[in-house]
Protein backbone atom coordinates (compact mmCIF):
# COMPACT_ATOMS: atom_id res chain seq x y z
CA UNK A 1 0.00 0.00 0.00
CA UNK A 2 2.90 2.20 0.67
CA UNK A 3 4.88 1.42 -2.29
CA UNK A 4 1.68 2.19 -4.52
CA UNK A 5 1.10 5.35 -3.02
CA UNK A 6 4.89 6.30 -3.27
CA UNK A 7 4.67 5.55 -6.82
CA UNK A 8 1.57 7.48 -7.22
CA UNK A 9 3.34 10.48 -5.35
CA UNK A 10 6.29 10.56 -7.71
CA UNK A 11 4.65 9.76 -11.04
CA UNK A 12 2.37 12.91 -10.03
CA UNK A 13 5.53 15.17 -9.02
CA UNK A 14 7.08 14.62 -12.37
CA UNK A 15 3.83 16.22 -14.34
CA UNK A 16 4.03 18.90 -11.69
CA UNK A 17 7.65 19.72 -12.31
CA UNK A 18 6.74 19.64 -15.94
CA UNK A 19 3.76 22.31 -15.98
CA UNK A 20 5.82 24.28 -13.30
CA UNK A 21 8.48 24.70 -15.67
CA UNK A 22 6.53 25.93 -18.38
CA UNK A 23 5.70 28.67 -15.89
CA UNK A 24 1.69 27.36 -14.97
CA UNK A 25 0.70 28.76 -11.36
CA UNK A 26 0.55 25.73 -8.97
CA UNK A 27 -1.09 28.31 -6.34
CA UNK A 28 -4.56 30.01 -6.16
CA UNK A 29 -4.08 33.62 -7.45
CA UNK A 30 -5.78 36.77 -6.25
CA UNK A 31 -7.59 39.67 -8.95
CA UNK A 32 -6.32 42.44 -8.62
CA UNK A 33 -2.59 41.98 -9.43
CA UNK A 34 -0.14 43.40 -11.11
CA UNK A 35 -1.19 44.64 -14.81
CA UNK A 36 -0.66 41.65 -17.59
CA UNK A 37 2.65 40.62 -18.86
CA UNK A 38 2.50 41.01 -22.65
CA UNK A 39 2.53 37.42 -23.78
CA UNK A 40 6.04 36.71 -26.09
CA UNK A 41 5.38 35.63 -29.60
CA UNK A 42 4.54 32.46 -30.55
CA UNK A 43 8.26 31.76 -32.77
CA UNK A 44 11.58 32.00 -31.57
CA UNK A 45 11.70 32.67 -28.28
CA UNK A 46 9.51 29.78 -27.14
CA UNK A 47 11.41 27.50 -29.94
CA UNK A 48 15.02 28.77 -28.66
CA UNK A 49 14.36 27.65 -25.22
CA UNK A 50 12.05 24.66 -25.68
CA UNK A 51 12.41 23.23 -29.44
CA UNK A 52 9.34 21.57 -30.48
CA UNK A 53 10.80 18.10 -30.57
CA UNK A 54 12.79 18.35 -27.39
CA UNK A 55 8.74 19.63 -25.61
CA UNK A 56 7.60 16.35 -27.77
CA UNK A 57 10.21 14.02 -26.09
CA UNK A 58 10.07 15.28 -22.35
CA UNK A 59 6.08 14.89 -22.41
CA UNK A 60 6.86 11.07 -23.98
CA UNK A 61 9.90 10.42 -20.71
CA UNK A 62 6.49 11.99 -18.45
CA UNK A 63 4.17 9.89 -19.92
CA UNK A 64 6.47 7.14 -19.33
CA UNK A 65 6.00 7.41 -15.79
CA UNK A 66 2.32 8.42 -15.84
CA UNK A 67 2.07 4.81 -17.57
CA UNK A 68 4.16 3.27 -14.01
CA UNK A 69 1.11 5.13 -11.54
CA UNK A 70 -1.83 2.78 -10.80
CA UNK A 71 -3.91 5.71 -11.21
CA UNK A 72 -3.22 5.05 -15.13
CA UNK A 73 -6.10 3.53 -16.79
CA UNK A 74 -6.99 2.35 -20.31
CA UNK A 75 -10.66 2.02 -20.76
CA UNK A 76 -11.31 1.45 -24.32
CA UNK A 77 -15.04 2.57 -23.75
CA UNK A 78 -14.50 4.96 -22.11
CA UNK A 79 -11.73 6.38 -24.32
CA UNK A 80 -13.86 6.27 -27.20
CA UNK A 81 -16.31 8.91 -25.75
CA UNK A 82 -13.58 11.46 -24.93
CA UNK A 83 -12.35 10.83 -28.26
CA UNK A 84 -15.60 11.71 -30.02
CA UNK A 85 -15.28 14.91 -27.91
CA UNK A 86 -11.70 15.52 -28.60
CA UNK A 87 -11.28 15.07 -32.59
CA UNK A 88 -13.79 17.37 -33.27
CA UNK A 89 -11.98 20.16 -30.92
CA UNK A 90 -8.57 19.27 -33.20
CA UNK A 91 -9.98 19.56 -35.89
CA UNK A 92 -11.78 23.39 -35.72
CA UNK A 93 -7.62 24.37 -34.26
CA UNK A 94 -6.73 23.01 -37.18
CA UNK A 95 -9.15 25.15 -39.19
CA UNK A 96 -9.08 28.11 -37.65
CA UNK A 97 -4.87 28.03 -37.49
CA UNK A 98 -4.66 27.69 -34.34
CA UNK A 99 -1.74 24.88 -34.53
CA UNK A 100 1.50 25.98 -36.35
CA UNK A 101 2.63 23.13 -38.89
CA UNK A 102 5.61 22.63 -37.27
CA UNK A 103 3.83 21.74 -33.90
CA UNK A 104 1.23 19.90 -35.59
CA UNK A 105 3.69 17.61 -36.96
CA UNK A 106 5.63 16.77 -33.82
CA UNK A 107 2.93 16.65 -31.01
CA UNK A 108 0.81 13.69 -30.30
CA UNK A 109 -2.57 15.12 -29.99
CA UNK A 110 -3.98 12.63 -27.95
CA UNK A 111 -6.02 11.84 -24.49
CA UNK A 112 -5.60 9.64 -21.81
CA UNK A 113 -6.84 8.79 -18.23
CA UNK A 114 -6.58 8.67 -14.88
CA UNK A 115 -8.74 6.63 -12.21
CA UNK A 116 -8.69 9.83 -9.60
CA UNK A 117 -11.79 10.71 -8.63
CA UNK A 118 -10.50 14.74 -8.17
CA UNK A 119 -11.83 16.87 -10.61
CA UNK A 120 -8.42 17.51 -12.57
CA UNK A 121 -7.28 17.81 -16.08
CA UNK A 122 -3.55 18.54 -17.52
CA UNK A 123 -1.72 19.54 -20.55
CA UNK A 124 1.34 17.58 -20.91
CA UNK A 125 4.42 18.93 -23.44
CA UNK A 126 4.35 17.75 -26.67
CA UNK A 127 0.37 17.28 -26.90
CA UNK A 128 -1.37 15.50 -24.47
CA UNK A 129 -4.01 15.87 -22.20
CA UNK A 130 -4.90 14.08 -18.67
CA UNK A 131 -8.27 13.37 -17.59
CA UNK A 132 -9.31 12.40 -14.15
CA UNK A 133 -12.31 10.63 -13.86
CA UNK A 134 -13.89 12.96 -11.72
CA UNK A 135 -13.78 15.50 -13.88
CA UNK A 136 -15.92 13.21 -16.26
CA UNK A 137 -18.24 12.33 -13.16
CA UNK A 138 -18.31 15.78 -12.45
CA UNK A 139 -19.59 17.16 -15.76
CA UNK A 140 -23.07 17.37 -16.70
CA UNK A 141 -23.15 17.12 -20.06
CA UNK A 142 -20.26 16.84 -23.13
CA UNK A 143 -20.80 20.05 -23.98
CA UNK A 144 -19.37 20.81 -20.24
CA UNK A 145 -16.21 18.55 -20.24
CA UNK A 146 -15.45 19.63 -24.19
CA UNK A 147 -15.15 23.28 -22.43
CA UNK A 148 -12.20 22.02 -20.28
CA UNK A 149 -10.96 20.18 -23.14
CA UNK A 150 -10.66 22.83 -25.40
CA UNK A 151 -8.92 25.00 -23.15
CA UNK A 152 -5.90 22.60 -22.49
CA UNK A 153 -6.03 22.02 -26.20
CA UNK A 154 -5.24 25.90 -26.04
CA UNK A 155 -2.41 25.73 -23.73
CA UNK A 156 -1.14 22.95 -26.11
CA UNK A 157 -1.59 24.69 -29.53
CA UNK A 158 -0.24 28.36 -28.09
CA UNK A 159 2.66 26.34 -26.74
CA UNK A 160 1.99 27.79 -23.57
CA UNK A 161 4.80 25.56 -21.75
CA UNK A 162 7.46 26.26 -23.81
CA UNK A 163 6.70 30.26 -23.69
CA UNK A 164 6.31 29.59 -19.83
CA UNK A 165 9.98 28.15 -19.77
CA UNK A 166 11.23 31.43 -21.86
CA UNK A 167 9.67 33.95 -19.78
CA UNK A 168 10.90 32.14 -16.43
CA UNK A 169 14.39 32.22 -18.06
CA UNK A 170 14.08 36.10 -18.79
CA UNK A 171 12.67 36.68 -15.40
CA UNK A 172 15.37 34.49 -13.34
CA UNK A 173 18.08 36.46 -15.23
CA UNK A 174 16.41 39.65 -14.08
CA UNK A 175 16.26 38.48 -10.45
CA UNK A 176 19.16 36.92 -10.02
CA UNK A 177 20.85 40.54 -11.20
CA UNK A 178 18.59 41.66 -8.28
CA UNK A 179 19.77 39.23 -5.77
CA UNK A 180 23.47 39.52 -6.73
CA UNK A 181 23.81 43.50 -6.94
CA UNK A 182 21.39 43.63 -3.48
CA UNK A 183 24.10 40.92 -1.99
CA UNK A 184 27.00 43.28 -3.08
CA UNK A 185 25.50 46.66 -1.95
CA UNK A 186 24.52 44.86 1.97
CA UNK A 187 28.56 43.55 1.82
CA UNK A 188 29.69 47.09 1.30
CA UNK A 189 26.98 48.62 4.32
CA UNK A 190 28.21 45.97 6.32
CA UNK A 191 24.29 44.13 6.36
CA UNK A 192 23.69 40.89 6.72
CA UNK A 193 19.86 41.60 7.34
CA UNK A 194 20.29 43.79 4.25
CA UNK A 195 21.62 41.14 1.85
CA UNK A 196 18.96 38.49 2.89
CA UNK A 197 16.10 40.98 2.26
CA UNK A 198 17.69 41.59 -1.24
CA UNK A 199 17.85 38.27 -2.17
CA UNK A 200 14.21 37.38 -0.68
CA UNK A 201 12.95 40.66 -3.10
CA UNK A 202 14.78 38.88 -6.09
CA UNK A 203 12.85 35.83 -5.65
CA UNK A 204 9.97 37.70 -4.67
CA UNK A 205 10.20 39.24 -7.72
CA UNK A 206 10.69 36.16 -9.98
CA UNK A 207 7.41 34.23 -8.63
CA UNK A 208 5.86 37.39 -9.05
CA UNK A 209 6.80 37.48 -12.49
CA UNK A 210 5.38 33.87 -13.03
CA UNK A 211 2.51 34.10 -11.46
CA UNK A 212 1.17 36.89 -13.74
CA UNK A 213 2.49 35.23 -17.13
CA UNK A 214 0.11 32.40 -15.64
CA UNK A 215 -2.53 34.22 -15.24
CA UNK A 216 -1.97 36.01 -18.60
CA UNK A 217 -1.90 32.15 -20.76
CA UNK A 218 -5.06 31.17 -18.57
CA UNK A 219 -6.77 34.14 -20.15
CA UNK A 220 -5.76 33.04 -23.46
CA UNK A 221 -6.37 29.83 -23.09
CA UNK A 222 -10.01 30.83 -22.21
CA UNK A 223 -10.40 33.31 -25.43
CA UNK A 224 -8.66 30.52 -27.76
CA UNK A 225 -10.21 27.26 -26.04
CA UNK A 226 -13.89 29.12 -26.55
CA UNK A 227 -13.53 29.59 -29.84
CA UNK A 228 -12.39 26.56 -30.88
CA UNK A 229 -15.67 24.94 -28.47
CA UNK A 230 -17.85 26.70 -30.80
CA UNK A 231 -16.29 26.48 -33.90
CA UNK A 232 -16.29 22.51 -33.01
CA UNK A 233 -19.98 22.55 -32.89
CA UNK A 234 -20.62 22.74 -29.24
CA UNK A 235 -22.95 24.65 -26.97
CA UNK A 236 -21.51 27.81 -25.91
CA UNK A 237 -23.20 27.35 -23.08
CA UNK A 238 -20.96 24.46 -21.54
CA UNK A 239 -18.20 26.22 -21.06
CA UNK A 240 -19.90 28.86 -19.03
CA UNK A 241 -21.46 26.09 -16.99
CA UNK A 242 -18.15 24.57 -16.10
CA UNK A 243 -17.10 27.90 -14.66
CA UNK A 244 -19.91 28.41 -12.94
CA UNK A 245 -20.10 24.44 -11.45
CA UNK A 246 -16.29 25.14 -10.22
CA UNK A 247 -16.98 28.44 -8.92
CA UNK A 248 -19.65 27.11 -6.39
CA UNK A 249 -17.80 23.60 -5.75
CA UNK A 250 -14.80 25.57 -4.96
CA UNK A 251 -17.10 28.15 -2.35
CA UNK A 252 -19.14 24.95 -0.84
CA UNK A 253 -16.18 22.82 -0.30
CA UNK A 254 -12.66 22.07 -1.67
CA UNK A 255 -10.43 19.87 0.87
CA UNK A 256 -7.99 19.23 -2.11
CA UNK A 257 -10.95 17.68 -4.31
CA UNK A 258 -10.10 20.22 -6.84
CA UNK A 259 -6.82 20.79 -8.31
CA UNK A 260 -7.98 22.26 -11.16
CA UNK A 261 -8.69 25.08 -9.12
CA UNK A 262 -5.33 25.57 -8.23
CA UNK A 263 -3.66 24.68 -11.55
CA UNK A 264 -6.09 26.92 -13.15
CA UNK A 265 -6.80 29.79 -10.72
CA UNK A 266 -10.51 31.18 -11.14
CA UNK A 267 -10.46 34.91 -11.16
CA UNK A 268 -13.28 37.12 -10.86
CA UNK A 269 -11.96 38.81 -14.03
CA UNK A 270 -11.79 35.43 -16.13
CA UNK A 271 -15.65 34.19 -14.51
CA UNK A 272 -17.12 37.92 -16.00
CA UNK A 273 -15.10 37.38 -19.36
CA UNK A 274 -16.58 33.95 -19.90
CA UNK A 275 -20.08 34.85 -19.09
CA UNK A 276 -19.62 38.01 -21.49
CA UNK A 277 -18.92 35.28 -24.55
CA UNK A 278 -22.04 33.65 -24.01
CA UNK A 279 -24.80 34.84 -26.71
CA UNK A 280 -27.20 36.97 -24.80
CA UNK A 281 -30.12 34.69 -25.80
CA UNK A 282 -28.61 31.59 -24.98
CA UNK A 283 -30.14 29.17 -22.96
CA UNK A 284 -29.14 28.71 -19.11
CA UNK A 285 -27.00 25.51 -20.03
CA UNK A 286 -27.17 22.56 -22.15
CA UNK A 287 -29.03 19.35 -21.36
CA UNK A 288 -26.98 16.04 -20.93
CA UNK A 289 -27.40 13.39 -23.28
CA UNK A 290 -27.82 10.27 -22.63
CA UNK A 291 -24.36 8.91 -24.02
CA UNK A 292 -23.16 11.20 -21.53
CA UNK A 293 -25.31 10.02 -18.66
CA UNK A 294 -23.56 6.58 -18.88
CA UNK A 295 -20.23 7.60 -19.67
CA UNK A 296 -20.79 9.12 -15.89
CA UNK A 297 -22.17 6.18 -14.60
CA UNK A 298 -19.21 4.22 -16.20
CA UNK A 299 -16.24 6.85 -14.73
CA UNK A 300 -18.38 6.94 -11.27
CA UNK A 301 -17.65 2.55 -11.79
CA UNK A 302 -14.54 2.78 -12.49
CA UNK A 303 -13.54 5.38 -9.56
CA UNK A 304 -14.88 3.39 -7.25
CA UNK A 305 -12.31 3.13 -4.09
CA UNK A 306 -12.79 -0.34 -3.22
CA UNK A 307 -15.34 -2.88 -2.73
CA UNK A 308 -17.77 -0.95 -0.58
CA UNK A 309 -17.97 1.66 -2.93
CA UNK A 310 -19.07 -0.93 -5.48
CA UNK A 311 -21.55 -2.27 -3.09
CA UNK A 312 -23.42 0.62 -3.12
CA UNK A 313 -23.35 1.30 -7.26
CA UNK A 314 -25.00 -2.35 -7.25
CA UNK A 315 -27.87 -1.43 -4.67
CA UNK A 316 -28.52 1.67 -6.21
CA UNK A 317 -31.36 0.64 -8.77
CA UNK A 318 -33.23 -1.12 -5.86
CA UNK A 319 -33.61 2.07 -4.37
CA UNK A 320 -36.03 3.96 -7.06
CA UNK A 321 -38.94 1.98 -8.56
CA UNK A 322 -38.14 3.39 -12.03
CA UNK A 323 -34.10 3.84 -11.68
CA UNK A 324 -32.22 5.99 -14.53
CA UNK A 325 -30.30 4.67 -17.21
CA UNK A 326 -26.78 5.55 -15.30
CA UNK A 327 -27.77 4.25 -12.11
CA UNK A 328 -28.39 0.82 -14.07
CA UNK A 329 -25.25 0.77 -16.22
CA UNK A 330 -22.82 2.05 -13.08
CA UNK A 331 -24.69 -1.23 -10.98
CA UNK A 332 -24.44 -4.00 -14.09
CA UNK A 333 -20.48 -2.61 -14.44
CA UNK A 334 -19.90 -2.83 -10.51
CA UNK A 335 -21.59 -6.01 -9.95
CA UNK A 336 -19.37 -7.77 -12.82
CA UNK A 337 -16.54 -5.71 -11.12
CA UNK A 338 -17.59 -7.89 -7.59
CA UNK A 339 -18.08 -11.11 -9.79
CA UNK A 340 -21.75 -11.00 -9.30
CA UNK A 341 -22.22 -11.93 -12.60
CA UNK A 342 -25.62 -12.86 -12.98
CA UNK A 343 -26.72 -9.80 -10.78
CA UNK A 344 -24.76 -8.01 -13.70
CA UNK A 345 -26.27 -9.58 -16.16
CA UNK A 346 -29.77 -8.96 -15.01
CA UNK A 347 -28.88 -5.10 -14.61
CA UNK A 348 -27.49 -4.66 -17.43
CA UNK A 349 -30.47 -6.77 -19.48
CA UNK A 350 -32.86 -3.99 -17.39
CA UNK A 351 -31.06 -0.98 -18.62
CA UNK A 352 -30.97 -2.12 -22.37
CA UNK A 353 -35.13 -3.13 -21.44
CA UNK A 354 -35.42 0.63 -20.82
CA UNK A 355 -33.27 2.05 -23.30
CA UNK A 356 -36.07 3.14 -25.30
CA UNK A 357 -36.92 6.26 -22.46
CA UNK A 358 -34.61 8.68 -21.68
CA UNK A 359 -33.31 9.14 -18.59
CA UNK A 360 -34.52 12.08 -16.33
CA UNK A 361 -32.94 15.40 -17.77
CA UNK A 362 -31.66 13.97 -21.19
CA UNK A 363 -32.30 15.56 -24.79
CA UNK A 364 -31.79 12.39 -26.94
CA UNK A 365 -31.92 12.77 -30.03
CA UNK A 366 -31.94 9.80 -32.66
CA UNK A 367 -27.83 9.67 -32.70
CA UNK A 368 -27.69 9.89 -28.99
CA UNK A 369 -29.66 6.92 -29.22
CA UNK A 370 -27.93 5.11 -31.60
CA UNK A 371 -24.71 5.68 -29.82
CA UNK A 372 -26.35 5.09 -25.93
CA UNK A 373 -27.55 2.04 -27.70
CA UNK A 374 -24.19 0.87 -29.10
CA UNK A 375 -22.88 1.84 -25.30
CA UNK A 376 -25.14 -0.58 -24.10
CA UNK A 377 -24.45 -3.32 -26.22
CA UNK A 378 -20.78 -3.06 -25.42
CA UNK A 379 -21.90 -3.20 -21.46
CA UNK A 380 -23.17 -6.55 -22.23
CA UNK A 381 -21.04 -8.03 -23.88
CA UNK A 382 -18.03 -6.99 -21.17
CA UNK A 383 -20.57 -8.46 -18.49
CA UNK A 384 -20.64 -11.72 -20.78
CA UNK A 385 -16.89 -12.21 -20.86
CA UNK A 386 -16.50 -11.31 -17.20
CA UNK A 387 -18.88 -14.24 -16.61
CA UNK A 388 -16.84 -16.46 -19.42
CA UNK A 389 -19.64 -16.59 -21.63
CA UNK A 390 -17.31 -15.90 -25.27
CA UNK A 391 -20.82 -17.09 -27.16
CA UNK A 392 -22.87 -14.15 -25.74
CA UNK A 393 -20.09 -12.07 -26.34
CA UNK A 394 -19.50 -13.05 -29.63
CA UNK A 395 -23.55 -12.87 -30.41
CA UNK A 396 -23.45 -9.16 -28.86
CA UNK A 397 -20.23 -7.89 -30.71
CA UNK A 398 -21.32 -9.42 -34.12
CA UNK A 399 -23.17 -6.20 -35.37
CA UNK A 400 -22.07 -3.77 -33.19
CA UNK A 401 -18.28 -3.57 -34.47
CA UNK A 402 -20.23 -2.99 -37.69
CA UNK A 403 -19.62 -1.35 -40.23
CA UNK A 404 -17.06 1.45 -38.50
CA UNK A 405 -15.79 -0.42 -35.54
CA UNK A 406 -14.40 1.39 -32.75
CA UNK A 407 -11.05 0.47 -30.61
CA UNK A 408 -13.73 -0.69 -27.94
CA UNK A 409 -15.57 -3.10 -30.28
CA UNK A 410 -12.12 -4.46 -31.86
CA UNK A 411 -10.45 -5.24 -29.11
CA UNK A 412 -13.86 -7.08 -26.98
CA UNK A 413 -14.54 -9.10 -30.28
CA UNK A 414 -10.86 -10.22 -30.53
CA UNK A 415 -10.86 -11.24 -26.84
CA UNK A 416 -14.57 -13.08 -27.20
CA UNK A 417 -13.24 -14.49 -30.18
CA UNK A 418 -9.90 -15.53 -28.14
CA UNK A 419 -11.86 -16.80 -25.24
CA UNK A 420 -14.45 -18.78 -27.52
CA UNK A 421 -11.90 -20.61 -30.12
CA UNK A 422 -9.84 -21.46 -26.13
CA UNK A 423 -13.03 -22.97 -24.86
CA UNK A 424 -13.94 -24.72 -28.25
CA UNK A 425 -10.81 -27.04 -28.01
CA UNK A 426 -10.92 -27.55 -23.86
CA UNK A 427 -14.19 -29.02 -25.06
CA UNK A 428 -13.02 -31.28 -27.95
CA UNK A 429 -15.34 -29.23 -30.11
CA UNK A 430 -15.08 -28.28 -33.72
CA UNK A 431 -12.96 -24.95 -33.69
CA UNK A 432 -13.38 -24.20 -37.15
CA UNK A 433 -15.25 -21.47 -37.46
CA UNK A 434 -13.86 -20.02 -34.10
CA UNK A 435 -10.60 -20.05 -36.04
CA UNK A 436 -11.91 -18.30 -38.70
CA UNK A 437 -13.40 -15.36 -36.65
CA UNK A 438 -10.11 -15.07 -34.96
CA UNK A 439 -7.95 -14.11 -37.98
CA UNK A 440 -10.47 -12.24 -38.71
CA UNK A 441 -10.29 -9.96 -35.72
CA UNK A 442 -6.35 -10.45 -35.70
CA UNK A 443 -6.32 -9.21 -39.35
CA UNK A 444 -8.50 -5.96 -37.90
CA UNK A 445 -6.08 -5.49 -35.04
CA UNK A 446 -3.15 -5.27 -37.37
CA UNK A 447 -5.50 -2.41 -39.91
CA UNK A 448 -6.00 -1.06 -36.60
CA UNK A 449 -2.31 -1.22 -35.64
CA UNK A 450 -0.94 0.26 -38.62
CA UNK A 451 -2.32 3.69 -38.03
CA UNK A 452 -2.15 3.38 -33.83
CA UNK A 453 1.20 1.79 -33.36
CA UNK A 454 1.65 3.02 -29.75
CA UNK A 455 -1.80 1.12 -28.67
CA UNK A 456 -0.35 -0.81 -26.15
CA UNK A 457 -3.48 -2.69 -25.52
CA UNK A 458 -4.53 -3.39 -29.18
CA UNK A 459 -0.50 -5.13 -29.16
CA UNK A 460 -1.79 -7.40 -26.44
CA UNK A 461 -4.68 -8.22 -27.35
CA UNK A 462 -3.10 -9.08 -31.13
CA UNK A 463 -0.54 -11.04 -29.57
CA UNK A 464 -2.87 -13.55 -27.22
CA UNK A 465 -4.98 -13.92 -30.78
CA UNK A 466 -1.63 -14.78 -32.62
CA UNK A 467 -0.33 -17.43 -29.99
CA UNK A 468 -4.12 -18.74 -29.92
CA UNK A 469 -3.46 -19.26 -34.17
CA UNK A 470 -0.27 -20.83 -33.80
CA UNK A 471 1.29 -17.80 -35.26
CA UNK A 472 4.35 -17.66 -32.68
CA UNK A 473 6.61 -15.37 -34.65
CA UNK A 474 3.27 -12.61 -35.14
CA UNK A 475 2.92 -13.03 -31.22
CA UNK A 476 6.19 -12.85 -30.29
CA UNK A 477 6.40 -9.51 -32.27
CA UNK A 478 3.05 -8.21 -30.51
CA UNK A 479 4.15 -8.60 -26.96
CA UNK A 480 7.45 -6.80 -28.22
CA UNK A 481 5.73 -4.19 -29.44
CA UNK A 482 3.35 -3.86 -25.88
CA UNK A 483 6.45 -3.63 -23.96
CA UNK A 484 8.15 -1.15 -26.17
CA UNK A 485 4.80 1.07 -26.54
CA UNK A 486 4.65 0.71 -22.11
CA UNK A 487 8.32 2.11 -22.15
CA UNK A 488 9.83 -1.39 -21.48
CA UNK A 489 12.57 -1.64 -23.99
CA UNK A 490 14.63 -4.23 -22.47
CA UNK A 491 11.81 -6.51 -22.29
CA UNK A 492 10.59 -5.29 -25.64
CA UNK A 493 14.70 -6.62 -26.81
CA UNK A 494 13.97 -9.44 -25.18
CA UNK A 495 10.91 -10.69 -27.08
CA UNK A 496 12.12 -9.91 -30.41
CA UNK A 497 15.33 -12.00 -29.83
CA UNK A 498 13.23 -15.04 -28.47
CA UNK A 499 11.57 -14.63 -31.63
CA UNK A 500 14.78 -14.67 -33.82
CA UNK A 501 15.33 -17.83 -32.07
CA UNK A 502 12.48 -19.63 -33.31
CA UNK A 503 12.93 -17.72 -36.56
CA UNK A 504 16.53 -19.40 -37.23
CA UNK A 505 14.74 -22.83 -36.34
CA UNK A 506 12.24 -22.43 -37.97
CA UNK A 507 14.57 -21.35 -41.49
CA UNK A 508 12.48 -19.56 -44.02
CA UNK A 509 9.20 -20.72 -43.27
CA UNK A 510 8.22 -16.82 -42.51
CA UNK A 511 10.56 -15.28 -44.01
CA UNK A 512 8.68 -11.54 -43.66
CA UNK A 513 7.89 -11.52 -40.41
CA UNK A 514 11.18 -12.30 -39.25
CA UNK A 515 12.72 -9.82 -41.64
CA UNK A 516 10.13 -7.09 -39.25
CA UNK A 517 11.49 -9.04 -36.39
CA UNK A 518 14.94 -8.21 -37.20
CA UNK A 519 14.18 -4.72 -38.22
CA UNK A 520 12.64 -3.67 -35.02
CA UNK A 521 15.03 -5.68 -32.96
CA UNK A 522 17.49 -2.38 -34.39
CA UNK A 523 15.30 0.13 -34.05
CA UNK A 524 14.67 -1.04 -30.29
CA UNK A 525 18.44 -1.64 -29.64
CA UNK A 526 18.98 2.23 -31.06
CA UNK A 527 16.44 3.84 -29.44
CA UNK A 528 17.75 1.99 -26.02
CA UNK A 529 21.02 3.36 -26.56
CA UNK A 530 19.50 7.02 -27.14
CA UNK A 531 17.41 6.82 -23.87
CA UNK A 532 20.70 5.57 -22.39
CA UNK A 533 22.72 8.79 -23.95
CA UNK A 534 19.95 11.37 -22.56
CA UNK A 535 20.00 9.92 -18.79
CA UNK A 536 23.91 10.71 -18.96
Amino acid sequence: MRKTAALNLASRALVVAALAAGGLAWAQSTPGAAPPLRLPSLGEASSDVLPVATERRYGEQILLQLRRDPAWLDDPVLLDYVQSLWQPLLAAARRRGDIEPDVDNAFAWDIFLLRDRTLNAFALPGGRVGVHLGLIAATASGDELASVLAHELAHLSQRHIARGIASASRQSGVATVAMVLGALLAARAGSPDLAQAAIAGGQASLIQGQLNFSRDMEREADRIGHGVHVDAGFDAAGSVAMFDRLDQSARLNDAGSLPYLRTHPLTTDRLAEARTRLPEQAAPGPLSTLEHTLMQARSRALGAPGADALRRLVEAPAVGSRPEAGVLYAGALAASKLGEHGRAQALAQALASTLGTTSQGSATTGQDQARSSLLVTLLRAEVALARGDAVAAQGLLAAAVQPTPTRAGLLLRAQADVLALTQAREGARDATAHALALRESVQDLQTWLASHPQDAMAWGVLGRGADALGLTLRALRAQAEERAALGDLDAAIDRLRAAQQVARQRGREDFIEASVIDARLRQFEAQRRQRAAEMR
